[in-house]
């Protein structure tokens, strides 16, 4: 069983005001906080892990009495790297699914679109992918996929949807506890190890107050 981790730390200033209040995971979309829209697309039978450090008490009273472990980071947030690695003892060493709590999804499960896909012995890393015109938001393309299914840096090519597998061996290597996990992507794709594959439904990034709406209208046209 593939273990869950998804990154809720995050103080949110993009969604000022909205998260003067509460975390940006608990800011609503649809009628839903947005943890649950991500629990939606990756929640499975291994363990479920997310990192809290802004409000976190809001967090702690909504996921009360679900089978998830919540990981408090403090004094200072570590990034998507450095949370995932101080979160290792939760996951286990086995290959880690990431979920980022800022978005929205139609189509498949990134669950199963990326379970579908990961091929360990051929991977240490597998990224959910998408084109910019089945994009909604600001997300900068950042990635191309070859014919090989492994990923380069291509600042015209697809967007990173926040969702991911990596194997977690290579985070020992870093020796700051605060850093992001593109780090460790980069690390992959010198090996060329570091693949992609591309999400078939639209994706909405909610990092903004004017992403709510937008997010809620894509989410509308594919009721």
């Amino acid at each position: 069983m593939i273990a869950t981790m998804i990154f809720a730390a995050g103080l949110g200033t993009r969604m000022r005001p909205l998260t003067n209040e509460r975390p940006k995971a608990m800011v609503a979309v649809a009628g839903r906080p947005l943890i649950d829209h991500a629990l939606d697309q990756v929640a499975g039978p291994g363990p479920t892990v997310i990192n809290t450090h802004h409000f976190a008490d809001c967090l702690h009273t909504y996921l009360a009495g679900r089978n998830i472990t919540l990981v408090h980071e403090s004094p200072m947030l570590l990034e998507t790297g450095g949370g995932l690695r101080n979160a290792l003892p939760h996951l286990g060493d086995g290959p880690v699914l990431t979920m980022n709590a800022d978005a929205c999804w139609t189509g498949p499960r990134a669950r199963d679109s990326l379970l579908k896909a990961w091929d360990p012995s051929r991977m240490d890393g597998l990224l959910l992918m998408v084109p910019r015109d089945r994009a909604i938001g600001p997300s900068r393309a950042s990635f191309a996929i070859g014919p090989d299914g492994r990923l380069t840096r291509d600042a015209s090519g697809l967007i990173y949807t926040g969702a991911g597998i990596v194997r977690t061996e290579g985070l020992s290597a870093f020796g700051d506890d605060v850093f992001s996990l593109r780090d460790l992507w980069l690390a992959m794709m010198n090996r060329g190890r570091l693949f992609g594959v591309e999400h078939p439904g639209h994706w909405a990034d909610v990092g903004t107050p004017d992403g709510i709406a937008a997010a809620e209208a894509m989410l509308a046209g594919a009721a």
